[in-house]
């Protein structure tokens, strides 16, 4: 599924993969933000760390008629403040998503994953 967004030159379409990626390297600039976790799998209740180069395995975007969602799987640093955290990511994402591409999100559910310490 695209995104297609009318510009005054013409359509621009950006896929799913292209905002989820955008989406996941917003959210890693954020303070208290360890990394990415799959969406999918859990081994032994423990989320896998994702590395950098597969961020949209930790991200899932969702088209409903005019709304876009996103949903955000994370492992948040030990010792911060889960919510706050969680709130700053979804300001981030909204605003790069909306800086970069011109996109308006209608919502960034965030799903924390896993605490773990920092390194």
């Amino acid at each position: 599924m695209t995104i297609e967004l009318t510009q005054e030159l013409g359509k621009v379409l950006i896929t799913n993969d292209v905002v989820a990626n955008l989406a996941g390297s917003a959210a890693l600039e954020c303070y208290g933000l360890v990394g990415m976790a799959s969406r999918k799998q859990l081994k032994d209740g423990i989320a896998e760390l994702l590395g950098r180069d597969n961020l949209s395995r930790g991200v899932e975007v969702r088209r409903e008629q005019d709304k876009v969602e996103i949903d955000l799987y994370i492992i948040v640093s030990y010792g911060t403040k889960i919510s706050e955290v969680a709130h700053q990511v979804q300001n981030r994402v909204k605003y790069v998503l909306n800086d970069v591409i011109g996109l308006q999100v209608d919502g960034v559910n965030i799903f924390v994953q896993g605490v773990r310490v920092a390194r």
